[in-house]
């Protein structure tokens, strides 16, 4: 057999195997990969996804795109991750709302537990901060209900839309306190925060991510953190606790998803690229002055956030429904 013909047989093998197993002729990522973020530019959960897709893009070796797909409650962008081919080459950041909240107030048209394989948790809130326009006059929590009381419900509270966690924390405020007002549910908290800010909006329970920089440029007023300790990057902000309002916490997860179907191995890469883009100082002190925590290294797996996800719609399925919270 001449060496001409061996050499042709062994490309005649090569692109059989190769037709056969796509994967033996491409290793994963060969292109960029797109990051669905379900809520608008500037809100928490894209401030949260871009910091991460711009440092997975070192170990992946390809680009990480966002791309904002937003409206009703975040379940556009988590639709679109759901009927993705499970390729790894679309992805999608997902909340603790949109992964637990929206399965007990929408109709979905996928299922949050199977049509998703979990990659990692990111990173989480301890507490959310209860924010008010600048030209409030309450000077406390307590001043801030009577407030609100006075009003007798034209007081009006923004949301990032039915089902939000600011949504779901206006809920607990309004039934813990005893205060009516009026809901106004918007596209994504960047929206929120600009209402605030110019007053067309009275008050808020905000993510700190939003929320601290127009605290700290004296735009609007804090008055709470739903957590039981105080945050690190606000420590002059009192406790739900301290502030007199017992009990109403509320904390935020961020995690990272992909459709259902993902090969484990790409699964493997992108559970990699992000853990060490959370061992970046630069992005853990980023998330840090913005009132977030990185989950320790024992809970970046993707066995811990199905755990997580599981738990909670356990625990708040229940609460939501008892509250009669329903996507309007």
């Amino acid at each position: 057999m001449t060496t001409k013909r061996v050499l042709l047989l062994a490309l005649v093998a090569l692109a059989s195997i190769s037709a056969i197993c796509p994967a033996f002729a491409q290793v994963y990522p060969t292109r960029p990969i797109t990051l669905i973020v379900p809520f608008s530019a500037g809100g928490p959960t894209d401030v949260v996804g871009r910091l991460l897709a711009e440092r997975m893009r070192s170990t992946l070796g390809q680009s990480v795109i966002v791309e904002n797909s937003t409206g009703a409650g975040g379940t556009i962008g988590v639709r679109r991750v759901a009927r993705a081919a499970p390729d790894g080459y679309t992805i999608g950041m997902g909340i603790w709302s949109t992964h637990v909240v929206n399965g007990a107030i929408y109709t979905l048209q996928y299922d949050l537990v199977k049509d998703f394989a979990p990659v990692t948790l990111i990173s989480r809130e301890p507490g959310t901060v209860i924010v008010a326009k600048k030209t409030t006059p309450a000077k406390d929590l307590r001043e801030l209900i009577e407030w609100l009381k006075a009003t007798q419900g034209r007081a009006t509270f923004g949301t990032a839309g039915v089902g939000s966690p600011a949504h779901i924390g206006g809920v607990l405020f309004q039934n813990l306190a005893g205060a009516p007002f009026q809901f106004v549910h918007y596209r994504g908290a960047s929206q929120v925060a600009q209402d605030l800010i110019g007053g067309q909006i009275d008050i808020a329970v905000d993510s700190p991510t939003t929320s601290l920089p127009q605290v700290r440029a004296g735009f609007i007023k804090a008055y709470a953190v739903t957590a039981k300790s105080r945050l690190p990057a606000a420590p002059d902000i009192p406790t739900v606790d301290e502030a007199g309002l017992p009990g109403m916490y509320l904390s935020v997860w961020f995690a990272l998803w992909a459709p259902k179907g993902t090969a484990p191995d790409v699964i493997a890469k992108l559970n990699l690229a992000a853990r060490r883009a959370l061992t970046d100082p630069a992005m853990g002190s980023r998330l840090a002055d913005l009132g977030q925590e990185i989950f320790s290294p024992d809970q970046q797996t993707p066995e811990a956030l199905s755990a997580m996800q599981k738990a909670d719609i356990e625990k708040w399925w229940p609460i939501i429904k008892a509250g009669g919270i329903k996507a309007e």
